[in-house]
């Protein structure tokens, strides 16, 4: 089996490894059943170093470091950004994909599903993506 999944436009499961990869540089970033991003580098932003101050005083439309954080997750090989996500101070990284790697491969080896150029289908029903 030679099953490659796109995720997003920088992640791809490789189910016959069994790993969250890059798909830019083929970089194994973390088993399947893992988070992809703990497989990534984390840097955490400012949030005022991308969204700038546009007033002087209280109330500048520039989000409060003490209110949200930006943490951007890129490929540890080649340094492509992954994914990023605004979150509350002391808030865990999101879960954003879980993936039941055993049951996946189980419906792919009885032909309910396949892998067709990255995306999964229904044999049978042209264009059709589950």
């Amino acid at each position: 089996m030679t099953a490659r999944l796109r995720f997003t436009e920088y992640l791809d499961l490789d189910l016959d490894e069994e790993v969250w990869r890059c798909n830019r540089c083929d970089a194994v970033l973390t088993s399947a059943r893992n988070l992809y991003k703990v497989g990534c580098l984390v840097y955490e932003r400012d949030p005022r170093e991308i969204h700038p101050p546009l007033l002087e005083g209280d109330y500048t439309f520039s989000p409060d470091p003490e209110w949200v954080r930006i943490l951007e997750f890129y490929c540890p090989s080649c340094g492509i950004q992954v994914e990023t996500e605004y979150l509350p101070p002391g808030h865990p990284i999101t879960a954003d994909i879980a993936i039941d790697v055993d049951r996946l491969k189980q419906r792919i080896a009885a032909a309910e599903i396949e892998v067709s150029d990255g995306r999964l289908v229904v044999p049978g029903r042209e264009g059709a993506a589950r």
